[in-house]
Parts: C-alpha cells; structure tokens; sequence
C-alpha cells in the first residue's frame, strides 16, 4: 500500500515522519521508498527520503528541485521554470512500477500551489492515495487539522488516518490536549505518535491502524 503525505502546514514533521516510515517498513522486509515531487529551496528533505530508500537515486526521489524558498508555483515563475504537473505524476508511476510501497510527500501544507490552477490537494487526486495527515502538535493544530480534513474529503479522497507529531520536549496545555479531541473532532483515527526526538516507528501498530 502506498500512501500520500500531507500537513496542517510547513514544518509539522512530514519528512520526519516518511523517514521513519520508510525505515520501519524496509527494516521489516517491504520494498518502501520515499518520493519528493518537487522541493523548493534546499533538498534536504529529498535527501533524507533517499537515504531512508536505502540510496535511491536524488533525481528519482525528487524529480523537480526550485532553488527558490517560496510555494512551487512562485519558484517556477521567479526562475522561469514552471512546474508541469505530468511529470510529477510520472515520477510516482515509474517508481510504483519498480517499488511495492512508494511513500509521496507533499510540500508544505494541503494547498500549496505547484503550478498555474494545479496544487497539492490536485496532485494527491490525480495519484489517487490514501492520504495521511501530519498534525504539528501546538496551540493551532485543532482548527488547521478540522480544515485540512475537510478539504481532503470534499475532494473525495481516502483520509487513511492522522500522525500527531510533537513539536517540542516540553508540552503546554493545547499539545497534552489536542491528541485527546482531534480524533472525536474529525472522525479519523490517529495512526501513530511521534515524540520529539523520536528515532523509531512501530510499524506493526501503524499498519494495524491504517488497515
């Protein structure tokens, strides 16, 4: 099973999370590999998603790299190079054709633009995966976490579940809170845990949450 990975925003641990997921799963015996379609600004996330695929080649990893720190569609306008939608696709069937379970990231948060009338939410439709939402445990995340699911389902997609990922070592009183009402608040089953600083993931419990 193949999964596409989205956020409540920028910087809530989704590469984190498709590392340790990647890891987890090929630790296990899976053919897992991780897919960037398009960084903007460093590649370091697309990096990581390599390393964690046991070296997969950058450039299959992430076929579209903007130098530029902004939304992938701004990037390509600044460098005059806008990003085509089909071969983002492209890069995931051609790694689903070699790989058993590829893991796609998003960039950024669910409405990123990529191209002209084209952003994340279009390309997880056009790959047509469940999706996983990475949930930033802060103060913030209740009303992000209930948009983002919303905007997934009104595109008639699978939500397979939620991963709250812990932002920092010491929690105040909305992260201790959040993981006990996000689930009844929108329905979807939260599939995983992470702690801050956390280097593992318990595949089995993972999987027999997302099942």
């Amino acid at each position: 099973m193949s999964y596409f990975v989205t956020g409540t925003d920028t910087g809530v641990g989704k590469t984190r999370f498709c590392s340790l997921l990647i890891e987890a799963l090929r630790a296990e015996g899976r053919d897992a590999v991780g897919y960037k379609p398009v960084c903007s600004g460093d590649r370091d996330d697309a990096v990581l998603l390599a390393n964690a695929s046991g070296g997969l080649d950058l450039d299959r990893v992430n076929p579209v790299w903007l130098r530029a720190s902004v939304a992938p569609l701004v990037a390509g306008m600044l460098e005059n190079r806008p990003v085509d939608p089909a071969r983002l696709v492209e890069g995931y069937r051609s790694l689903a054709r070699d790989h058993a379970t590829v893991i796609v990231e998003g960039a950024g948060g669910w409405r990123v633009p990529i191209a002209e009338n084209y952003d994340i939410s279009d390309l997880a439709a056009d790959l047509g995966l469940p999706v996983i939402l990475v949930v930033g445990n802060r103060l913030g995340a209740l009303n992000h976490t209930i948009l983002t699911v919303d905007s997934i389902r009104a595109r008639g997609l699978e939500i397979a579940g939620l991963v709250i990922n812990h932002l920092a070592d010491e929690l105040d009183t909305a992260a201790i809170t959040n993981k006990g009402i996000i689930e009844q608040l929108t329905g979807v089953p939260i599939l995983a845990e992470i702690i801050h600083g956390q280097d593992f993931l318990d595949v089995d419990e993972f999987l027999q949450a997302a099942s």
